[in-house]
Parts: C-alpha cells; sequence; structure tokens
C-alpha cells in the first residue's frame, strides 16, 4: 500500500509557481496495479520519483507499507565513478539482497563482459540500459513504478527482459505512466488522472483513459 497523506508539490521557478499536487489525500491499494494519465506537464513523472523517495515533497508525507522499487530503468542511483559492480554490492547491501547474487544476476543478464569491473560513466547507452535494467529485475519488489515502458537492446536482448519481467510483475503490482493507452490497459486495472492539482482514482482503467482523453483534446 502506498497512502498519501495531504501532499503537496510546488515548484517555484523563475518567478513562477507550478502545483502538482495540493494537499492530497489517497491510497494505492496493495494487489491493484494502478496506470497514471495527465495531460503533458501535470505532474505524471514527478508522482513517480516522488513515490519512489528521489523526489522531495513541498509538504505533506508518503507512507510506503510495501516494498517499492525505483523508476525502472532508473539510473540516477547508481555512481558514475564507480564501477558496476560496485554499484551492484552497494544497492544490493541497502535492499539487504546477497550481493553475490545480485551482482551474478546483472553480470550475466546485462552481458557487459570485462566492463562491470569499470566505472559506469565509461559505458555505451546500450550498455548503461542493459546495466539499469538489470539492476531493476534484480531485487524482488512488491511495487514497481514505470515512467514510459522502452525497448532495450536488439530483438534477442528484448525478449529476454520480456521474460525476466513476467516473472517479476506476476509476483508486484504496477503503477506506471505512459501516453500509450493499450500498454496502460494491458498492465493496469485501476486509474489515477492528474489535472490542477487533484489526482482522482478511478476503479477501471478505461474511466480513467475516456476522463483523461477529454481533458486533452
Amino acid at each position: 500500500m502506498i497512502r498519501f497523506e495531504n501532499v503537496t508539490k510546488v515548484y517555484k521557478t523563475s518567478g513562477h509557481r507550478r502545483t502538482v499536487l495540493d494537499r492530497a489525500s489517497f491510497t494505492m491499494r496493495s494487489g491493484v496495479s494502478y496506470g497514471i494519465l495527465g495531460i503533458n506537464g501535470a505532474g505524471k513523472s514527478t508522482m513517480i520519483r516522488m513515490m519512489a523517495g528521489s523526489e522531495g515533497l513541498t509538504k505533506g508525507r508518503i507512507i510506503r507499507t510495501s516494498r517499492v522499487s525505483w523508476p525502472l530503468g532508473f539510473a540516477g542511483g547508481f555512481h558514475p565513478m564507480m564501477t558496476g559492480k560496485e554499484n551492484a554490492i552497494f544497492v544490493a547491501r541497502v535492499y539487504g539482497e546477497d550481493p553475490r547474487k545480485v551482482l551474478d544476476f546483472v553480470s550475466d543478464f546485462a552481458e557487459i563482459g570485462d566492463y562491470i569491473n569499470v566505472p559506469i560513466r565509461t559505458y555505451s547507452s546500450g550498455m548503461s540500459s542493459r546495466f539499469n535494467f538489470g539492476m531493476s529485475m534484480a531485487i524482488p519488489f512488491d511495487t514497481y513504478l514505470i515512467d514510459e515502458i522502452t525497448s532495450v537492446g536488439d530483438a534477442r536482448f528484448q525478449a529476454r527482459c520480456e521474460e525476466v519481467w513476467s516473472k517479476r510483475r506476476a509476483n508486484a503490482d504496477i503503477i506506471m505512466c505512459s501516453h500509450n493507452m493499450d500498454v496502460l490497459r494491458q498492465y493496469s486495472t485501476e486509474g489515477i488522472v492528474l489535472a490542477n492539482g487533484r489526482a482522482v482514482i478511478y476503479s477501471d482503467i478505461n474511466d480513467a483513459i475516456e476522463v483523461y482523453q477529454r481533458l486533452n483534446q
């Protein structure tokens, strides 16, 4: 479960004030997967980062009673000057996982060979994507956060990603934002529409999509 209690999120830039959430209170239940919708700039990605803990709140608090992932494929938590091996071991220890198991999984999955022993700042974009996705799959979570699903690698590697990802999501909830309505219908049962600082939960993802499409006209 993830509960927002009187959460306010405000950005102030160049004399302008943009409110993403204004004293929002709602609960995202365990056992339910949610799709987050809103027009461009509504704050979908911000909300994902707040749930992950990588984005601060202006006011209020977010309570998590389950193990919540960082956004799928997110690289912001890795230190660029540390090697892939060092990053994998560090993250494993943070989450209380066996460092050797996590390292072995990522090394095998990412297919970057000896580059696991060099700083990740030297990785190509493809290597970084494979390493980041591998790290996301190496540690099991109760809830996975997704800010758009993007393809990683060639067709063969994408098939490997889908195989592992299908196993993970079989026992976990998903909270995602996407501009692809078919993807939202595939992964979500309920929806959250962000608009004008409010977050409204709809028990049917199709109802949320209908509201979003009206807002986006």
